[in-house]
């Protein structure tokens, strides 16, 4: 495991959705759309990193990286937040938390993140501890969850010829699982390994898991099919 030392940086808390808003009475992230009502700001934010999401599924566009890399998870991190946040695609300066649990240092993060993407992903047991030491990375600012999602999918895709069907795996069991693995991985590994498809390139299983894994983060007001068809209408 990465050793997570405690240097005193600004700090917000990880809570999902929103950090202090500075300048306002609103817990909000800054964002390019100006918004400091969390509810809008998370609205905008799903649909839009949605549609992204989308976009890089349809168009291969990670064909062109590495699995496995932090340059291909800040890329995929880019593609999803860029129209929203100014540090879409950045290592974050500040120390984040999530409950008790205190993530890699930002003093230290660049270090960590070269790390971890420096560890072996040649069978399941590999890629999923990788996936976790990216977690506790959590090398971004806010979409850290969504993002690494789609990266272990991709590291999955290329090594082993499956994905994760995400549709299939439950929120609550997942998130205890994810809380748990950074002392012990054993039961991430067995509800994602219970889920393993082979159907790389089926719209549905992408469809259902993009939308599942934006529930784990508790949004869940646009469905990916629905968003798709309201952009074809438009065409």
């Amino acid at each position: 495991m990465i050793e997570l030392r405690k240097i005193p940086i600004r700090e917000f808390v990880d809570g999902g959705h929103y950090e202090l808003h500075f300048g306002g009475d609103k817990m909000t992230l800054r964002n390019k759309f100006n918004l400091d009502n969390p509810v809008e700001l998370a609205r905008v934010e799903e649909k839009i990193s949605k549609q992204r999401a989308i976009e890089l599924w349809h168009g291969d566009e990670l064909k062109n990286f590495q699995a496995g890399t932090f340059a291909t998870l800040a890329q995929i991190h880019k593609r999803l937040f860029d129209e929203i946040y100014h540090f879409a695609g950045q290592l974050r300066d500040e120390n984040i938390s999530k409950g008790y649990f205190r993530f890699a240092s930002a003093l230290y993060l660049r270090e960590a993140v070269s790390t971890v993407e420096k560890l072996p992903q040649k069978n399941f047991d590999e890629i999923i501890a990788k996936y976790v030491e990216m977690n506790v990375a959590h090398p971004f600012r806010e979409g850290n969850g969504r993002s690494m999602r789609l990266w272990l999918d991709d590291i999955l895709k290329r090594e082993l010829g499956k994905v994760i069907d995400w549709s299939r795996v439950d929120k609550n069991d997942y998130l205890q699982a994810m809380e748990r693995s950074p002392i012990d991985d054993s039961a991430i590994k067995k509800i994602l390994g219970s889920e393993l498809t082979d159907k790389v390139t089926d719209r549905e299983i992408f469809m259902k898991g993009l939308d599942a894994s934006y529930f784990y983060e508790n949004y869940f007001v646009y469905r990916s099919e629905d968003l798709i068809r309201r952009r074809q209408d438009e065409h």
